[in-house]
């Protein structure tokens, strides 16, 4: 058993969304304090860390709520960046390892920086057999995003092996389910892979989408 990692003085993109481990994620990056912070992390090959939004909003505007924090959030790497506009960053990134925060503080030009402890990764646990309908399930939809070209976060398709993993699993649906904010937060930060995702298989099940198979 490994100590926890320490990450100090991390960049945090606070949004009114979820990001979980092996998800990607399109953002437009207009706002000073993130467009310094999205150059620093590409020349340093560095990640930052998106955290859910307790209060507050997205974009900075005077007389606003102040921004609260939820204390766990995901580790985002850039996987693509068009910059070509003056003034506005297109990206994708990845989310990567989960952490908990450990102090934050904002800079004076708003951005949010913490001292993060990170998270273990999920285990591997293969998908029991009473709810490999919600990974067919999953598949099914994967692939009409892809023909229908217009999720470019969810344009791959899943290979065996993702589609055999709770984890993986539940946190695709939890990405594209209409969850509330902190449904979201509450699955993210689950350390059991398996309850994961028989919760989400519980709301498509109320959905009418990926029925537990009884065979």
């Amino acid at each position: 058993m490994t100590d926890s990692i320490t990450l100090h003085s991390l960049p945090l993109f606070p949004l009114g969304t979820v990001l979980f481990p092996g998800g990607l994620l399109s953002l437009r990056v207009f706002e000073v304090r993130y467009l310094d912070m999205v150059r620093k992390c590409q020349a340093a090959k560095a990640p930052f860390g998106v955290v859910a939004l307790q209060a507050g909003q997205e974009v900075r505007k005077p007389g606003a709520q102040p921004e609260q924090l939820h204390p766990e959030g995901v580790l985002a790497q850039l996987v693509q960046l068009d910059n070509s506009q003056p003034g506005l960053m297109q990206l994708q990134c990845r989310g990567e390892q989960r952490f908990h925060i450990a102090s934050s503080w904002q800079l004076p030009h708003g951005l949010w920086v913490a001292d993060v402890q990170l998270l273990a990764d999920d285990p591997q646990v293969a998908i029991p057999d009473h709810l490999r309908s919600v990974a067919r399930a999953l598949a099914q939809v994967l692939q009409q995003l892809r023909a229908r070209a217009q999720d470019p976060d969810h344009s791959q398709l899943p290979t065996p092996q993702q589609l055999d993993d709770c984890a993986w699993v539940a946190n695709r649906w939890a990405e594209l389910l209409p969850l509330p904010i902190l449904i979201k937060q509450q699955l993210m930060t689950l350390d059991n892979p398996l309850l994961r995702l028989e919760l989400v298989a519980d709301v498509l099940e109320k959905s009418g989408i990926g029925a537990s198979d009884e065979d």
